[in-house]
């Protein structure tokens, strides 16, 4: 019989090498690219922390990561003379990491947006606020999910397109509310495919398009409410719901453009019983 024998260098040798060979591997989303999209998407610009400024809601694991529900919500109390400006939704680990970046109207007081994005990977979510101050909040999240921005569409193809540019508007109001002031909650639904680029054909096996709204503007008569810049992480059919100040306008009026080209225009009349 051959009999091995290790010297002491040898056996710490061996030592390390079981230890490296049965090391757990280095989870993929050690890697933070944050302070890359602070450069690429803030210009560097300096950050405050914005736990009392800002918040998101999403699930910390994704039940479909095709479409999961995320709240952005104004922590700023009602003595606080300071606005918000801009709330820009950051998906990190997403192949196109800005999934959306929102303008508030300066008299529409919005305090709560809430849509839903893709998430492909394991990853933190930030929201960075602008304050009338001229100052960048920064909050964020960690999210479970795998596979939200190749996920195969709802609809199919014809479907989807028999449906490209219809709007719903949805109002809610508060018993205390009046007809026509007061807060009000509403939602705004488009049709519209919102094609990632990273989602194949199941017929042709061929990656479909990048093709989706990335401009929506929000107003009350001709005062804005809110206006959003979209990329390919917010879903399939944009649902966006919102809370905000009634100026006593008899209209709403929602205007969306496509990176085709194509402008979709529609509005409603404000209606106090919230149908």
């Amino acid at each position: 019989m051959t009999r091995l024998c290790f010297g002491p260098f040898s056996a710490a040798l061996l030592g390390t090498l079981l230890a490296v060979a049965f090391a757990p591997a280095k989870a993929a989303e050690s890697y933070d690219p944050w302070p890359g999209l602070v450069q690429d998407i803030f210009n560097n610009r300096p950050m405050q922390d914005g736990s009392d400024v800002i918040a998101i809601d999403m699930p910390a694991r994704a039940e479909d990561a095709s479409v999961v529900p995320v709240t952005l919500q104004s922590k700023l109390g009602p003595t606080d003379s300071r606005r918000i400006k801009t709330i820009t939704l950051v998906i990190d680990q997403n192949p196109a990491p800005m999934a959306a970046k929102f303008t508030l109207g300066p008299d529409a007081n919005v305090t709560a947006i809430s849509t839903r994005v893709r998430v492909n990977n394991y990853t933190n979510v930030h929201a960075v606020a602008e304050l009338s101050d001229g100052q960048l909040y920064v909050t964020k999240i960690y999210v479970k999910a795998s596979g939200g921005c190749s996920a195969p569409a709802a609809k199919n193809p014809e479907e989807a397109k028999a449906h490209i540019g219809q709007m719903r508007y949805r109002q809610f109001t508060q018993v205390s509310d009046g007809a026509t002031s007061g807060t009000r909650e509403a939602q705004v639904m488009i049709g519209h495919p919102n094609n990632s680029g990273l989602q194949m054909d199941q017929l042709t096996q061929l990656y479909i398009p990048a093709f989706f709204i990335d401009q929506l503007r929000l107003s009350q008569d001709d005062s804005l409410v809110l206006a959003m810049e979209g990329g390919i992480s917010i879903s399939e059919d944009p649902n966006i719901r919102f809370t905000y100040v009634s100026n006593g306008a008899k209209r709403f009026r929602a205007e969306a453009k496509d990176t085709q080209g194509h402008v979709f225009e529609h509005e409603w009349p404000v209606d106090g019983s919230g149908t």
